[in-house]
């Protein structure tokens, strides 16, 4: 009898599998799971074996984040970080420190501020000079769809009141012209693009260093959902090659090569050859990343009707499609063609009607050919939109820890979109009826990385720690707790083309997590108590708590 190389004993073991859900054991050999069970899997312990005594903890499939910027989150995390706080005094003390510790920066980078710590989500460039006003500062806010600058920036980039908005963005301004220190979207990069880059040593450091962080939440797989330059950031391709080649990436990691919304076709070669190029060992840059709207807070999201305005009367504007859609019909074809898969950004109910519209006129050209693609966000969705995903075959890549009351929800959205329109939102729950897939994921740094607390939201519709008379928000689209953990485990493999993950059986990769309790067998409001313990990627420990 063939010993095995790792057992866990005395589950549970929550297998992911409809026909097998649950278990007291499980044996891995090499990179795979070997046996899934109960007293009998003991039969495979041998003398060389790593015996794991659950002792009531949970065994779970490996998480896998459907969306997240692990290059870019990880150099965040070294320059001035201004998450987990939102007030305004704060980022200022925030700021003053780091310049104050780093004065040999050229210029002070980093970002993670909240547009509702401001008046109209729009921070000045004054509060910033007011703290450095000898060097330049760019620092992007927590959903890098904006940022923030100080005069001095504003110089170096040559913006006055003459220079013109880009197409994909926007200057805010003063009532003079002058640019106001609030940039949004594609006039991210007009300042951006001048600061300096980081070197290929720092974006190593800052994937190694985002890596780590991300094991130890128990992710084990993800979608980088930015290879390219986009707003001043450097391409990260290289640096997923580097830790691929070298053996330091052990995470599975697929990457979505940046579709460059300025041009057309005309960039297709140059991404075939790019997935040649960059694919690796565990990396393969096999995705298309297409952006097709911006977000709500800045009224860039794509919507089918216009947004209100602060007194509830409809406005000229609704949102920006930055690819044409009939263009963006010939794209997703051509893309399909090649094997690619796409992930669309879209998060208003346009720019998602668009997107479906792209992948059905795919489809319609070149039959099913199991690309998986997906859309990720989903802020609003046309409720005539829902049933589309599952007969698209159109993977519903979910972001659950915006489903949620919180001040720039409902301060900067809800009244801006309408009552009807705000009762749209993530509508998790009526996906999954309508035959959904399901995947799920962070959009880290934009967000916090910690799956657990995705589910929590998910399941609750509230966020954890969430004063008592916070309502919850739309509770017809919560999901069950096994919905939710099968999203961030097997929804997000499928997405990812690691069909020998997600779920735990025979034959799969051993990647695994044990949590410290079993989240089944408490009250849903407590999800979010649950801490990884370990995590193993192909049955070798990646982190181990202390």
């Amino acid at each position: 009898m063939n010993r095995a190389d790792l057992v866990f004993t005395g589950g549970p073991i929550h297998t992911g599998d409809a026909a097998r859900t649950r278990a007291s054991a499980l044996a891995v050999t090499g990179e795979r799971i070997t046996a899934v069970g109960h007293d009998e899997v003991r039969e495979l312990i041998g003398p060389g074996t790593e015996v794991v005594d659950l002792q009531g903890k949970l065994l779970v499939a490996g998480f896998q984040d459907a969306h997240v910027h692990a290059v870019y989150g990880g150099l965040e995390t070294a320059a001035c970080d201004l998450t987990g706080t939102v007030t305004v005094a704060d980022y200022l003390a925030r700021i003053a420190q780091y310049a104050a510790a780093h004065p040999d920066k050229e210029w002070i980078t980093g970002g993670g501020w909240s547009m509702e710590s401001f008046d109209g989500g729009l921070p000045t460039r004054q509060l910033l000079d007011s703290v450095v006003p000898d060097r330049p500062v760019l620092l992007s806010n927590r959903d890098h769809h904006g940022a923030w600058a100080n005069t001095r920036a504003l110089e170096l980039a040559g913006l006055t009141r003459d220079t013109p908005d880009p197409a994909d963005g926007r200057i805010e301004r003063e009532a003079d012209g002058t640019p106001s220190g609030m940039l949004q979207e594609g006039a991210c990069g007009l300042v951006g693009r001048h600061a300096p880059a980081p070197t290929a040593a720092d974006r190593l450091d800052g994937l190694l260093r985002a890596q780590a962080m991300l094991h130890s939440l128990g992710i084990t797989a993800w979608q980088d959902a930015l290879l390219g330059e986009f707003g001043g950031n450097p391409d990260p391709s290289d640096t997923y090659l580097a830790a691929a080649q070298d053996g330091t990436l052990t995470a599975r990691v697929v990457g979505a090569l940046w579709w460059d919304r300025e041009r057309g076709a005309e960039q297709i070669p140059e991404l075939v050859a790019r997935r040649a190029e960059f694919s690796h060992g565990r990396f393969r840059a096999s995705s298309i990343k297409i952006m097709q709207d911006g977000i709500a807070e800045n009224f860039t999201a794509a919507l089918t009707a216009p947004y209100l305005d602060g007194c509830g009367c409809a406005t000229g504007n609704s949102g920006l499609s930055f690819v044409d859609p009939a263009a963006l019909k010939e794209h997703v074809t051509a893309l399909d063609a090649l094997d690619f898969q796409v992930h669309f950004h879209a998060l208003g109910d346009r720019a998602v009607r668009e997107a479906l519209d792209a992948v059905e006129a795919a489809i319609a050209a070149n039959g099913r050919r199991g690309n998986r693609h997906h859309l990720a966000h989903l802020q609003v969705v046309h409720p005539d939109d829902v049933a589309r995903f599952a007969a698209l075959g159109a993977i519903a890549n979910i972001q659950p820890l915006w489903a949620a009351h919180e001040p720039q929800m409902d301060e900067l959205t809800i009244p801006f979109l309408g009552p009807e329109r705000a009762t749209w939102q993530y509508p998790f729950g009526a996906l999954q009826r309508t035959g959904a897939t399901l995947a799920a994921g962070s959009d880290w740094p934009v967000s916090s990385p910690v799956p657990i607390d995705g589910i929590h939201v998910a399941v609750n519709r509230r966020e954890p720690g969430a004063a008592p008379d916070v309502p919850v928000f739309l509770p017809e689209q919560r999901l069950d707790l096994a919905t939710a953990l099968a999203a961030y485990t097997a929804g997000t493999a499928h997405l990812n083309g690691l069909d020998d993950t997600g779920v735990l059986r025979p034959g799969n990769l051993a990647d695994l997590v044990v949590l410290d309790r079993d989240p089944f067998a408490a009250p849903t409001e407590e999800i979010a108590d649950t801490r990884v313990l370990r995590t193993y990627v192909g049955g070798r420990a990646v982190h181990t708590a202390e």
